[in-house]
Formats: structure tokens, sequence, C-alpha cells
């Protein structure tokens, strides 16, 4: 009989220290950092080596927020939300010396592979000749186009990297020095120029077909580029993930673009395992904050923030009624749970909680984490190694064989009910990882679409609906694996209200909000607050809800600490 962990988890411990430490209430800090997910860690390890005395308190037993390793089965360590690494800045990994301090990464060769009910498969991955020879199976015509679709992204991408790593270039929102005013003026000036000169060194062609990816759906993208269907569908699966967008949703071509901006090892758009889950990128960047002097407090939730008499952050209020001082604080939850549940009330612009309160946090993700005692063996390639085969190795598309079949699965959805045929990202990390389960058994995570976060026809609640859609999932990995259901030892699940409780993600939206055209840039999280500064002085955004956005990328922790040690130097 399986076991749903939901009821029976065995939660692996993190040593760090206890919220009770009378260090943290007996000083005051140049910085706190609300939530040790990977952002907040980043922020730390940022302000630590400026000399600044940083404290993470994390809600948890465990750091990591979403990128956490958790031993759910004994003798099984699941990568609980977040699966997979490529988004992890660069500029984090040199700076913060993240393999000096554990981070390994396993690329996968191939990256992707589709299986088909007819008997066919498509495999894809960095090796261009495979690519030619599996999309040739399909369509000889997909196959040329192919390199020059990926030429064509990765110039996109590398467009995108001065908006990622650099602070979006807001309007200053107060009063400020001369010698501020004209350095931010400097800042704009150099940030506008560099975009102008690689927007004219794209040519004009370029140009539109870039702002084409970013306003069109991504079905619309796809189609001009390519005919087979089972190669549409895999790609569009990168336009989707994690929203409640359809592949026919204008602005998903963006999306697209932002899962292949990533790199491992130099490699564009490679995406890997972490040695020991993505609990490791977290602990790898923690152990870079602590080794900088920044303290992490587990066991540390945060109820509010304190505000003086000038309307100023002086600290925050911990849920056992601990008070700690601090200069500035920095929020790593989302904006929701940071403006609606931590500030007090009657502090904050009305026009800015509107707009915070209206954002869009919808979800329709679920995570299976599943400990099994075989590889599942797919009909359509029997392609057999004792250890796991190519198939194996990269995440394999269930149930998306076809755009229409996503684009129908998320209609269902949108009317209140989970997907009957859900569209299934599978990873079996432990085919590369030995490091996370038994000899001879595997871990495998799925991520689903589409399950609407209040469905009509029962309640996430009930365990008899819980149990009916994982079986639902189960099923149709079995159409494709035959087996598949008899092979597993024990699965843990997270629909949307789990993600929101578990790790802190409103509406169980897994990039603190949505990625929607409207929801970017100097737009992110609403307009006039794109820099990680907030309405309430002392007070900063350091999460995915900030500019740029969701994914393992660290990005807005690095941005964030920057604009923090600006603004405490100015303050000097």
């Amino acid at each position: 009989m399986l076991r749903n962990l939901q009821q029976i988890r065995k939660l692996s411990k993190t040593a760090t220290e206890s919220s009770s430490g009378s260090v943290l209430k007996s000083k005051k800090w140049d910085a706190l950092v609300i939530g040790g997910g990977h952002n907040g860690l980043t922020a730390a390890a940022y302000l630590a080596r400026s000399g600044l005395s940083v404290a993470v308190l994390e809600r948890r037993h465990v750091i990591g927020g979403a990128a956490v390793t958790e031993e759910l089965i004994p003798g099984f360590k699941f990568s609980r939300c977040s699966y997979l690494q490529s988004l992890l800045r660069p500029s984090v990994i040199r700076e913060l010396e993240l393999g000096k301090h554990g981070l390994k990464l396993l690329k996968r060769n191939p990256s992707s592979f589709t299986p088909c009910l007819d008997g066919r498969y498509l495999l894809l991955g960095p090796d261009k000749d495979l690519n030619h020879a599996e999309i040739s199976k399909f369509s000889k015509k997909d196959a040329e186009a192919y390199p020059r679709y990926e030429h064509q992204l990765e110039n996109f991408c590398k467009f995108m990297d001065v908006l990622i790593d650099t602070p979006p270039p807001e309007t200053l929102q107060r009063v400020s020095s001369m010698q501020t005013r004209m350095k931010d003026k400097l800042n704009k000036s150099a940030f506008w120029a560099h975009c102008l000169r690689s927007a004219v060194s794209m040519g004009q062609k370029e140009l539109v077909d870039f702002m084409d990816l970013l306003l069109a759906p991504a079905s619309k993208v796809l189609n001009n580029w390519f005919e087979a269907e089972v190669l549409k569908a895999t790609l569009a699966t990168d336009a989707v993930i994690g929203s409640t967008a359809s592949v026919h949703t204008p602005g998903s071509g963006y999306v697209l673009l932002h899962h292949v901006m990533g790199e491992t090892d130099g490699d564009r758009g490679i995406w890997s395992y972490v040695e020991g889950g993505m609990g490791s990128v977290s602990l790898a960047i923690g152990n870079a904050a602590k080794e900088a002097g920044a303290t992490i407090y587990t066991n540390a939730e945060v109820s509010k923030l304190m505000i003086d008499e000038s309307a100023r952050v002086h600290g925050v209020l911990l849920a056992d009624g601990t008070q700690v001082e601090s200069s500035v604080v920095l929020s790593n939850a989302t904006p929701y749970k940071t403006f609606m549940e931590l500030v007090p009330q009657n502090v904050i612009p009305n026009d800015f909680l509107t707009a915070i309160k209206y954002s869009d946090y919808s979800s329709a993700t679920t995570k299976i984490n599943l400990a099994v005692d075989q590889l599942p063996q797919f009909q359509s390639c029997k392609i057999n190694y004792p250890d796991g085969g190519p198939q194996h190795v990269g995440t394999i598309h269930i149930g998306s064989e076809s755009m229409e079949e996503i684009d129908t699965a998320c209609q269902q959805a949108v009317n209140g009910f989970p997907s009957q045929r859900p569209v299934i990202e599978m990873t079996i990390p432990s085919v590369l990882d030995k490091t996370i389960s038994p000899p001879g058994k595997h871990v495998i995570n799925l991520f689903i679409q589409y399950t609407p976060y209040k469905p009509l026809d029962g309640s996430w609640a009930d365990a008899g609906y819980r149990e009916s859609f994982a079986q639902r999932c189960f099923a149709l990995i079995d159409e494709y694996a035959p087996g598949f259901s008899s092979s597993i030892i024990g699965y843990d699940m997270l629909t949307p209200p789990d993600l929101e409780r578990e790790i802190g993600l409103t509406g169980g939206n897994i990039f603190h909000g949505a990625m929607g055209l409207d929801s970017l840039f100097l737009m992110r999280p609403v307009k006039g607050w794109s820099n990680y500064r907030t309405p309430l002085e002392g007070l900063y955004l350091c999460g995915s809800g900030a500019h740029p956005g969701g994914g393992v990328m660290g990005a807005p922790g690095r941005n964030s600490a920057g604009i923090v040690i600006q603004d405490l130097k100015e303050m000097a």
C-alpha cells in the first residue's frame, strides 16, 4: 500500500542557530533577512562580505525555501520543490565561490525525452548530431531549423544578461543629495546606452523577432519555426511551466525565453541536477554567507515588522515574542506576505497596497516526490541499461505530445477542475546522483500541471481527493511505462495550498507572482518600486517577487544587497 507522506513525513534537520539564541536579541544588527531561501541567503552573503552584521531568520527547521532537500522517506532525499538548476547566475557562483562550498552540478545529456503512445520518441540535448537525428524522425525540415532556433534564443539571452544582473533603472523615490541624484542619472544613462547599443547590434529583423517572442503566444512562435507536433509540445512546456497560462496565452513566449536563460558551467541553456539535491544550492550559499560572518537562525518565524516614530523599520518581532533590532530589513517572503501580513496596518500607501493585493499569485502547479524500487521502462524506448539509459537522464515529458493537449489540460483548470490528462515533467535525479537514494532504488520528481488552487469538484484538504488525483497521474505514466504504479514505495504531494502553507508561496505560485509582461522589469512587483526599495523606509525586497523574477537565480538577492549597501553608505 502506498504511503502518502502528507501524514507521515520524517523531516531532515539543519545545523543552524536556534531562534532563542541570546546573540540574536542582545544586539542591533545592520541587516535582518526574512526567509532563508536561496535569494535571502544570497543577499545575506553579499551584505556580510561588505562588512555588515547580518542575521537570516528562517521560519522552518531547514534553510532553502523552495530550493531544499528533505529526507521524507528514510534513505530517499527529495528536492522537494525546485528540482533542476540552470538559472543560478554565473556571477553568484563565481563571486561566492560556491564550488568551494560544496556545489557540484551534474550535467544531463540528453536533457529531454518525450515518449509517444504511437511507439515513437524524441530525445534532445546538447549533442547537435543527436538532435538532428532525433528530430529528423519527425521532420527533416525541423531538424534543419532547430540549430537556428537555438542560436536565436541564445542571442536573445545575451541581450537579457545585463537586465538580469542589474537593478532596474527606477526613478529615485525619496529626497536625495545632489551627489546621489547626479550619480543616479549617470547610472541610468549608462544602462540605457548599453541597452540601445545591444538593440542596434541585433539589427532590425532580429529586434523585431525578439519583440515577437516577448509579446506573442508560445504557440505562434513555435508554429512559425516548426511543423512536428511532438517537438513543438516538448519545447512549449518551458513556456507554461509554473504558470496558469496556456501555450496560446500572449506573452507566454517570454516565459519560454526565461527558462533557457541559464547555463551550467558556461554552457547556455543546459539544465543540471545538483549532487545532494537542490538543497545543496542553498547550503552552499548559506556556507558562503556564514564564512563571511552572517548568522542563520532556523525556527525563527517573523510575525511583524517593527516601525519607529518616524515610520522607519527598525527590526522585527518574532512569533515567540522576541524583538530583534536592525538598521534595515530585507524580505525574501512574497510581496503579498510581506506587505499584507508582516507590515503593520496604515503605514503603506493605499495605492501600493492595492497593487500588491491584486497582483496575480495564481498557481496551477502540483509537485509529487516519489520513492520507487525500479526505473520506469518506457515501451516506446527499449534501450536497456542496468542503471538507467539516455531516456532516464533528462526531463521526461508525459502527456504533452501536442500543444493542443497542453491547452486542453490548461482550459480544464481554468474552468476549475484538475486536468484529466495532466502535463507532467518527470525527472529521475538518482540516475546521475547516487547520494540521494539506496542502491537499486530511485527518487522521482513529478512537476504537474494543471491543478487549480480551489478545485470546484472537491478539496485538496480531502485525503481521498488528493489520492484520486495522484492515482490519475500515476495511471497516465503507466500508459507510457507499464507497471510504473507498482514500483512506488511512497510519495509526498504538494498542491498549490500545500506550497503556500509549507513553503510560504502565496497562492502556490513558484515565482512569488506571475511572470507576465505586466509584472516584469520596471513593473515588478509594482510600478514605481522595481529597485528593491519599498514605500516603507528601511524595508527592501530580495526575493523572486522582485526583479528579475522567479527560478533559482540568486539575482534578486544579489541585486538587492547592492542597493542596501549603497543606501547604508549614504546614511553613514
